[in-house]
């Protein structure tokens, strides 16, 4: 008996070990992607087919704000994961909601940004610069959108069932993959709207 337990046990292990592996290798096939996308954003820049310049269309203020509501987003997912290894299930609750909402409005800004450019005539379609610029914050905006449906999922199963040892690895990876996000912000804000103003 004490054997079949034991190696239930290793076996619940290596799928845990294969599960953190797998995820590690999808954010550095990620890392990839936004690799070529920042590569492609850097090429076609200057691309603007006598549309505006990214100076023209980009208002850093405003990008600044996204940043340091993303980055606040970040640290109250690492104060959730603090809470998670406590055991207090309240505070979980709270700081992911808290973090929920800060990237809930991270994405309506960022909505409301490509509308406005949309709505003045500045689509993917006007230009190569532009093309790109769609797809690389786009992209990013995506992966927000993935990530909070994944906490909002996360959330209910917290809330229903308590925090057990699978629960807090699959928040354990949601918190990686919001701080990789945060951090692939980092480099859009710097080289998309940062380098703007120079």
């Amino acid at each position: 008996m004490r054997n079949i337990q034991s190696g239930s046990l290793q076996s619940e292990i290596d799928n845990n070990d294969k599960t953190t592996l797998g995820f590690w290798i999808y954010l550095m096939t990620d890392l990839v992607m936004f690799g070529v996308l920042f590569a492609t954003y850097t090429v076609l820049r200057g691309n603007t087919f006598g549309g505006p310049l990214d100076r023209q269309v980009f208002n850093l203020p405003f990008a600044l704000v996204e940043t340091l509501i993303l980055l606040t987003s970040s640290f109250t997912c690492g104060l959730a994961i603090l809470a998670m290894q406590t055991k207090n299930k309240t505070q979980v609750l709270m700081w992911f909601v808290i973090t929920f909402l800060l990237g809930l409005s991270f994405l309506g800004l960022e909505l409301n940004e490509f509308n406005k450019l949309i709505s003045e005539g500045n689509s993917w379609q006007r230009s190569g610069f532009l093309s790109a610029y769609f797809s690389l914050v786009g992209t990013h905006g995506l992966h927000i959108t993935a990530g909070l449906v994944w906490m909002g999922i996360c959330l209910v199963k917290v809330w229903k069932e308590g925090l057990n040892s699978s629960l807090s690895r699959k928040l354990t990876l949601l918190s990686l993959f919001w701080h990789f996000l945060d951090i692939v912000w980092i480099f859009i804000f710097t080289i998309v709207y940062l380098l703007s103003g120079i």
